[in-house]
């Protein structure tokens, strides 16, 4: 296993920067997850850490090995793709033995890290078969195993399991979380999908335009977000961010003209019929849908400020054209007008008052 280091790396396209200088750290021996939307660099990073794309400027560090201008071949780096791709023509044995043939290992100790490999991922009946047999979560462990079996420092994952149903992509997550406990090797995965990121890595790196917006563990990026779209992007459903001028509220002690925005989770709201009491921030509204997913309940409801998220557990709330949130004060998000966060807003205050949007 290996450190990775990406010193000031950007790469352009047509003149077009895809990936902004960045400065990235991925630790040795952990699982860390690049997540973004379409289009925000987390691939192309991928490629230039695997030799498969070369940056335009920046130096990437493998280990105490500077990568620049060493082929993807030789950067001690396995690779799993979306789309697997296994030679057809090749049993499961034959396409897992092939980059050790490759390597010129001996035909000994081929067959004892095939039958060592294939065990562990649930392999071996399989050996004989084709891939066009197999199931999609099969070929995906063909693709694993052939990555594992040339021991290589780093493991790199460009969206493994997004061709995978639902259910075969939770049990391939588990599974991946299992490998990578009992391989103790660098893993790097890239994913658009944040329920996947959250559960997977213990290091989130969140980029956006091809710039990170956050660097840290799993809780940490949901419980402390750097920024808006940090905190919009990590959470099902995303955060509530109003414009502070839509939600008009009184902040003892702030410095007002800082405040940009102001956010909530859905899953931190109280949600009423009748107007509550107390020391929280409150703001009535009107129940627009009502969507039941089994113990939890999500609903929309709009509010003077726009419309408001809510996720309940075991709701005793039905239908209602009238309702009231509450947030508990210590469960306000603040953000400058760069949507950058304010931290900490008035933990000074022992006592919060009543802030009530009319």
């Amino acid at each position: 296993m290996a450190q990775i280091t990406l010193k000031n790396v950007s790469k352009f396209f047509n003149g077009e920067a895809v990936v902004k200088n960045l400065q990235l750290t991925i630790k040795e021996g952990s699982f860390t997850v690049l997540v973004g939307p379409s289009g925000c660099g987390k691939s192309t990073t991928l490629r230039m850490i695997a030799g498969l794309e070369k940056q335009t400027t920046g130096d990437i560090w493998i280990g105490d090995r500077c990568v620049n201008d060493i082929p993807p071949g030789k950067r001690d780096i396995a690779m799993v793709f979306q789309n697997y791709a296994l030679y057809p023509t090749m049993t499961v044995r034959e396409n897992i033995e092939f980059g050790l043939i490759n390597k010129k290992i001996p035909k000994d100790e081929r067959r004892q890290r095939i039958n060592d490999i294939t065990e562990i991922v649930g392999l071996t009946p399989f050996l004989d078969k084709k891939p066009q047999v197999l199931s999609g979560g099969q070929r995906q462990r063909v693709a694993l195993a052939r990555a594992m079996v040339k021991k290589p420092q780093v493991f790199i994952f460009d969206e493994p399991l997004s061709n995978l149903d639902a259910k075969l992509r939770h049990q391939m997550r588990s599974e991946l979380i299992e490998l990578h406990k009992r391989l103790g090797t660098t893993f790097v995965y890239v994913t658009h999908d944040q329920v996947e990121a959250m559960s997977m890595g213990d290091q989130i790196v969140i980029l956006n335009q091809g710039e990170i917006q956050q660097v840290a563990p799993p809780l940490d990026i949901y419980r402390d977000p750097e920024n808006t779209f940090t905190a919009a992007f990590i959470g099902t459903p995303a955060m509530n961010i109003f414009k502070y001028d839509k939600v008009n509220m009184y902040l003892p002690h702030a410095k007002i003209a800082e405040v940009g925005y102001i956010g909530f989770r859905p899953e931190m709201v109280s949600l009423s019929t009748q107007a509550p009491h107390g020391q929280a921030f409150i703001l009535p509204g009107e129940m627009m849908t009502r969507e039941t997913l089994g113990s939890e309940v999500i609903y929309k409801v709009k509010t003077s400020a726009g419309h408001c998220l809510v996720k309940q557990y075991l709701s005793s709330v039905e239908r209602a054209e009238k309702v009231y949130l509450s947030v508990d004060y210590r469960d306000l998000y603040f953000f400058n007008h760069h949507q950058q966060r304010i931290r900490p807003m008035m933990q000074e205050q022992a006592s919060p008052v009543l802030l009530e949007v009319q």
